[in-house]
């Protein structure tokens, strides 16, 4: 499911830690990366050569890092929006799944400070990993995914399989939500799955590929349960279905009502004390 990884990289944070640890997965080992970095255009023809040249130090300090078989990494040097170049190397190379770095920042803040992590969560309908600067990337055992009825959710489960399946002592933890908007919350319960039919047919896939897995319930605001699991069961990754896709007015353009609205996908992005995959579903 995970053959061609696209990793945007600006020179800071933990993406490349990220992928470094990803690529330890057994079932990721053999995926293609392409390493990218763009450069904004400048004013100066100095000032451009200047930039540049410190994108092409950014790409192999980058490659050094990660010390991956040649045959299995490229790098891309390219100036533009970040934002736009991102996806558009997304579409070229036909990526799988896209890693970024995210600074954390509220949607409107995000907006505010022209976030390229943002823009391209929003426009782009490929599985998104985000790791944020502030947070510990641990090898990865305990893959978390919030299941409902959505097709996101059971896309979600999918990719989870596909990384835990060949991962020595991985295991899968299936969290079930109930909403209350007051904000009431319950204990995190674990739960045998039988009553519970969407627990029961994800643990019925999980023991079907000899995984092992275990459920939790709670209640409260979806978002912040989500966070609350995550932090409270150790999860190492966590994988949350998002249905948003692509503003319908244009491409090209985004769309500000939604991007300061209402979203899970969103909080749970910007307060997860461990790193997100977002995975879409097409319209």
């Amino acid at each position: 499911m995970i053959e061609k990884i696209l990793l945007a990289v600006s020179g800071l944070g933990h993406a490349e830690e990220m992928l470094k640890t990803l690529k330890e997965i057994p079932s990721i080992q053999s995926a293609k990366v392409t390493i990218l970095h763009v450069v904004q255009a400048q004013n100066t023809a100095a000032t451009m050569t200047a930039k540049w040249e410190n994108g092409g130090k950014i790409l192999a300090n980058a490659i050094q890092t990660l010390n991956l078989d040649p045959s299995q990494v490229s790098s891309i040097l390219r100036e533009g929006d970040p934002k736009d170049v991102v996806c558009q190397v997304a579409d070229e190379i036909d990526a799988d799944l896209i890693i970024m770095g995210s600074r954390g920042l509220k949607r409107l803040q995000s907006i505010l400070s022209n976030s390229v992590s943002q823009y391209v969560f929003q426009l782009s309908s490929r599985p998104m990993l985000l790791v944020k600067d502030d947070i510990y990337v641990k090898r990865i055992k305990r893959i978390m995914v919030a299941i409902d009825n959505s097709d996101s959710a059971k896309n979600c489960l999918k990719l989870a399989l596909f990384l835990l399946r060949d991962i020595q002592g991985g295991e899968l933890i299936l969290a079930n939500v109930v909403t209350d908007l007051g904000g009431k919350k319950s204990e995190i319960t674990e739960v045998n799955s039988d009553k519970n039919p969407v627990l029961a047919a994800a643990v019925a896939e999980a023991k079907n590929q000899g995984i092992q897995s275990r459920c939790y319930i709670s209640s409260g605001k979806p978002g912040e349960e989500i966070c609350r699991l995550a932090e409270e069961l150790n999860i190492d990754l966590l994988l949350l279905g998002s249905p948003d896709r692509r503003p319908s007015i244009a491409k090209s353009f985004v769309d500000i009502d939604r991007l300061i609205g209402s979203s899970l996908s969103d909080y749970v992005r910007v307060n997860a004390t461990c790193p997100v995959l977002l995975a879409r579903t097409i319209a």
